[in-house]
């Protein structure tokens, strides 16, 4: 059985980075939207394409058209022993139809995991946020005025300015809310506490994980 499991978390909560540190702790493809929509065009995917000329128009993707990606990447034999999703699903309608493509590809459970993080700590880590003129690496709040990369100069960006964040977590939460609460009643949804240091968060997501993936086990044999 996999262990596929679903990333959530406002901006600035951290799941990307946790993400990719359990992606190569656990040896599971790490998958993000963004991520497909590249490869899938570097690959001249005709789903991906659609992708790009609506948003090339300035159109939002519709779910129908980021199901049939999500379809095709988990397809692929690289996530037969599980995989994980990071910004997929973002509203209702993309969770059930992610329920029933997982049900028709025989997947197995989904691991939800909520990463949680008070909003007055996710504006002052995203409001801290700065990116590198020439290189784009991305800094934080305790770094120097000069990238560690390259020593080039760090600059906020327009959208981490704190009355932006905010408007930004306003417009997370009416969105996602009906999605944890879609998730919340399942036996494998669980909340990770996201305030904490780096190392602390990935010690206990590795625990809450090998917890839900016991609890989906048993449930998948019927116990």
């Amino acid at each position: 059985m996999g262990l596929n499991i679903i990333m959530l978390g406002a901006p600035g909560a951290g799941k990307g980075t946790q993400a990719d540190v359990l992606a190569g702790k656990r040896g599971l493809p790490k998958i993000s939207t963004g991520d497909i929509l590249r490869q899938g065009i570097k690959d001249q995917l005709p789903v991906a394409l659609v992708a790009k000329a609506k948003m090339d128009r300035g159109e939002l993707v519709d779910d129908d058209t980021m199901i049939a990606i999500v379809r095709e990447r988990l397809s692929r034999p690289d996530v037969n022993a599980g995989f994980i999703l990071d910004g997929f699903p973002r509203t209702v309608d993309q969770a059930r139809a992610l329920d029933r493509l997982i049900d028709e590809l025989g997947k197995g459970p989904l691991l939800v995991i909520d990463l949680v993080v008070p909003e007055e700590d996710l504006v002052r880590r995203l409001a801290g946020r700065r990116i590198c003129s020439k290189c784009g690496e991305n800094a934080g709040p305790d770094d120097g005025p000069a990238c560690r990369r390259c020593g080039g100069e760090l600059t906020q960006r327009p959208d981490d300015r704190e009355e932006v964040v905010r408007e930004r977590l306003n417009v997370y939460v009416r969105s996602t809310k009906p999605l944890v609460d879609f998730y919340r009643a399942r036996p494998t949804f669980r909340t990770v506490n996201g305030a904490q240091a780096p190392d602390l968060v990935a010690r206990e997501l590795d625990v809450t994980i090998d917890d839900a993936a016991s609890v989906g086990s048993r449930a998948g044999m019927g116990a």
